[in-house]
């Protein structure tokens, strides 16, 4: 394979390096290998490629080895600066802009191209953030979906992580509590602050200068979730993260601290211990894997997908549906016909109406489960659907398998049964004919929109989080 320009580049300023550090002209180095000084001067300038043997001849010229001329490192920081430059000038994002590049002589300063350098670093800042729409998101979303799919929704290196960090902090057994979580942090160098003041667009803030980790107050509503946020704050320094580059690895480096936060409040060996007894005893149920760890209904039912498949051998769903019936969050490695929009996003896609997850809405007694099988054209599942509210609005989480995985899961003898032929719209979009028939042209509603269909992603490294916002807080309890 021939070299790139920017390989020819940097071997480029290696031989101008060393010629000029011994003091050859172009005309003397040239006349000691046996080439003309102007053919020296192409191949510094990355323009031509040297033939091995007239490397062998400068190595030996400037008294080192080939493999030190062939290093792929500049030789200095000039260097650096210089390729870099050349690097960004050829950037299809500087090329669109129909700009002449900048001819860089040995008169310009390094503070000249060390602006044009900030300035090319902001406009590709620009661009990635430009093409950060709603229909990126969905795409990169989409393609992390689909990776964790082909894992089973497993990350075996987090889920040993997790049981490290839980030993070496005395955890053995039962529920996480505030206190391990506490010496979890303090083993990182962190303490745990709870603030009253925290800024509006984030749940946590890591101060890495002063080690602390300032949470939301302990007494808010739903404060077991404080656990949670913790271990994700943690997360981030233990998995080694650095600032988002795009919003595909933003989307990547939260479904990691998340993952980490679920393998420490449920941890593994002793998670597939409890179902595995459950599976035996055929009585899988979220809710008394939720109760087991004390842990939220959500969070037991998207652990149940970690775990499932890889252990269990089960294949399943997860669906978390608003009010609305649209689809929040979804994880399927059991074929679950599911709707999605041309880019193949599932998220904001609305469920269909025979689904368990949007039928349990109707049920007058909400403090137990729903069970529900369901007829699709890709077979019949077996569901099981809890309802809850938020100040949002009421949601459904569920979590469903073949039919023939029912067996080991308490409700399975559940009468309901419904049928989907979704994506179809005679299931349950298109209304019957003789209503159609009755009102078309005669009806004139206004939809109900949500802003988030014109609006970009929020901007910054870390989507929708105010910098200045946060900063503010800093200063204030630094």
């Amino acid at each position: 394979m021939p070299p790139t320009a920017i390989e020819l580049s940097t071997l480029g300023h290696r031989i101008r390096h060393q010629r000029t550090s011994h003091g050859f002209t172009l005309d003397e180095l040239g006349a000691l290998v046996g080439v003309a000084g102007s053919q020296l001067s192409l191949i510094e300038n990355g323009k031509r490629e040297p033939k091995l043997s007239l490397l062998q001849a400068i190595a030996s010229a400037t008294g080192v080895d080939v493999a030190e001329l062939l290093s792929t490192e500049p030789p200095n920081r000039r260097a650096a600066l210089e390729i870099e430059l050349e690097r960004a000038q050829s950037s299809p994002v500087f090329r669109q802009l129909g700009a002449p590049a900048i001819k860089v002589t040995k008169s310009t300063p390094d503070e000249t191209i060390e602006s044009v350098l900030a300035l090319h670093r902001e406009l590709q800042r620009r661009e990635r953030e430009a093409i950060a729409t709603p229909e990126e998101a969905r795409r990169a979303n989409t393609d992390l979906r689909l990776r964790m799919r082909e894992q089973d929704n497993y990350l075996g290196d987090i889920e040993k992580l997790a049981e490290k960090q839980l030993k070496s902090a005395g955890h053995a057994t039962g529920a996480l509590t505030h206190r391990t979580v506490s010496i979890m942090a303090q083993q990182l160098g962190f303490e745990l602050i709870y603030a009253n003041d925290l800024p509006h667009s984030a749940r946590s803030v890591t101060d890495l200068e002063n080690g602390r980790i300032y949470l939301p107050p302990a007494s808010i509503p739903g404060g077991h979730g404080l656990r949670s946020m913790a271990l994700q704050a943690m997360a981030h320094r233990l998995l080694g993260h650095t600032r988002p580059t795009d919003y595909a690895d933003f989307l990547q480096q939260r479904l990691e601290i998340n993952y980490y936060a679920a393998c420490c409040l449920m941890p593994e060996t002793a998670s597939v211990a409890f179902l595995s007894q459950a599976k035996k005893d055929r009585n899988l149920a979220v809710e008394d894997f939720r109760d087991a760890f004390g842990v939220t209904h959500e969070a037991a039912a998207m652990r149940l997908t970690n775990l499932s498949t890889v252990h269990l051998g089960i294949r399943l769903h997860f669906l978390r549906v608003d009010g609305s019936g649209a689809i929040s969050r979804v994880y399927e490695n059991d074929g679950l016909p599911l709707p999605s929009d041309v880019t193949g996003a599932v998220d904001g896609q609305v469920a269909c109406r025979k689904f368990s997850a949007r039928a349990a809405f109707a049920e007058q007694n909400r403090t137990t489960e729903h069970y529900q099988y369901t007829d699709t054209p890709a077979g019949t599942f077996w569901c099981s659907t809890q309802t809850g509210s938020t100040a949002d609005g009421e949601f459904s989480i569920t979590v469903g398998v073949p039919f023939d995985d029912a067996r080991w899961f308490r409700g399975r003898e559940t009468q309901k049964r419904a049928t989907s032929t979704c994506p179809d719209e005679s299931c349950c979009r298109r209304a019957p004919a003789e209503v159609a028939a009755r009102w078309a042209g005669k009806a004139w509603p206004s939809a109900r929109v949500h802003m988030q269909m014109f609006s970009p992603l929020p901007r910054g490294s870390f989507p929708g989080v105010d910098d200045n916002e946060v900063y503010a807080f800093l200063d204030r309890h630094a």
